[in-house]
């Protein structure tokens, strides 16, 4: 089967990864004149003028990146099957849809208005209480377009630092961690839960993530799985959703965003689970059955950022296993991930600890459960 996927950066190539034992061939449309993915057929398409080319080669049509505009989707849904749907884009790429959602479904997030204002924006911090994090409603992604306001009296030069007309303006939340559910859903309706995930970000950008965790209560992953079943049903959703939560110190979770696709939270699923997040989101849009998700042991990914260390001197470490994306190196760019492997978690964290050595500005991992 040939899967048409928009975007062509390095989930997409990671896709394909998983794809090609399964006989599946790959076209990316990139539509913005910078692909990565380096595998594959890519085409480049600015203007939409080679649509009807790219959509004459597939069978059917998922995405890697949810920034797109919702009417090229709607367009190729009227051709061919694309899954998770346009409805799941156009719910995920704005903020206000999806904490409308999240409040019709009952799921928890942090306390928030909707801002149109400079003047609605400081009213808003003097109310929830400082800090507050803006966020633009559409187009924010790895740390973009937010800023934290630490005094109301800041509203003004935060709304011009974002420059976007509508903001979601959240209460700051005091969290234990920072944790994730990703899940996948067949185009039956069956679905397979993945272990959460505690992640570590730095500058909005995420940095490690560990699963199973040792110290998570069973009850607590039970709701989480809750969330996100509830999300993937409203939805009809087919593939693989990512919902990342806040826990906070009485084990509540409060949701942050969901992400319509594999996510780099689930990286660690290529080495660490018995089915990765690719492979199964390729079954589900294909109508295969779904993998085993569960843990083949304690898992980190490293994330490599912004330059990369010696290949050989990571891949001398124990249980390493190092995902290069082929990209030239800059300041906060995504270059590679390392996923790392040990039977216990105190083994791992020593694992990490030694990987985190050998990369450049990598910041110290601290997981909660230390």
């Amino acid at each position: 089967m040939n899967i048409g996927v928009l975007g062509a950066g390095q989930l997409g190539r990671m896709l394909a990864l998983a794809g090609y034992p399964l006989a599946n061939r790959f076209t990316f449309l990139d539509t913005t004149g910078h692909p990565s993915a380096g595998i594959g057929d890519v085409m480049i398409d600015t203007d939409r003028k080679h649509l009807e080319a790219f959509l004459e080669k597939v069978d059917l049509v998922t995405y890697e990146f949810e920034h797109l505009p919702v009417s090229l989707v709607q367009a190729i849904e009227e051709v061919r099957p694309v899954f998770p749907s346009s409805e799941a884009i156009r719910v995920c790429q704005n903020r206000a849809e999806e904490k409308a959602l999240f409040d019709r479904l009952g799921i928890p997030t942090p306390a928030y208005r909707l801002v149109e204002h400079a003047d609605e924006l400081e009213a808003a911090a003097r109310e929830l209480g400082c800090p507050v994090v803006a966020k633009s409603v559409t187009e924010g992604y790895d740390g973009k377009g937010q800023a934290v306001l630490r005094d109301p009296a800041e509203a003004h030069d935060a709304w011009r630092a974002i420059n976007h007309p509508r903001l979601v303006v959240e209460a700051f939340v005091d969290f234990v961690r920072e944790v994730s559910i990703i899940a996948v859903r067949g185009r039956d309706g069956e679905v397979a839960f993945y272990p959460m995930a505690e992640n570590q970000h730095v500058d909005g950008i995420l940095r490690y993530s560990i699963a199973p965790l040792p110290d998570l209560d069973e009850g607590v992953e039970q709701i989480a799985d809750g969330y996100i079943r509830a999300l993937l049903d409203e939805l009809d959703y087919v593939g693989v959703l990512t919902l990342e939560l806040f826990q906070c110190a009485d084990g509540s979770l409060l949701a942050n965003e969901m992400a319509p696709r594999v996510h780099n939270s689930g990286h660690w699923s290529i080495d660490g689970a018995v089915t990765s997040q690719f492979e199964n989101h390729l079954r589900a849009i294909q109508g295969l059955p779904l993998g085993d998700t569960s843990a083949r042991m304690p898992t980190c990914m490293v994330n490599v950022i912004g330059r990369e260390g010696e290949a050989a001197e990571i891949l001398a470490l124990p249980d390493a296993h190092l995902h290069r994306y082929d990209k030239s190196e800059r300041a906060g760019r995504k270059l590679a991930h390392v996923n790392l492997l040990a039977p216990t978690h105190e083994a791992l964290l020593e694992r990490v600890r030694a990987c985190a050595a050998l990369l450049p500005d990598a910041p110290a991992p601290r997981f909660s459960f230390e």
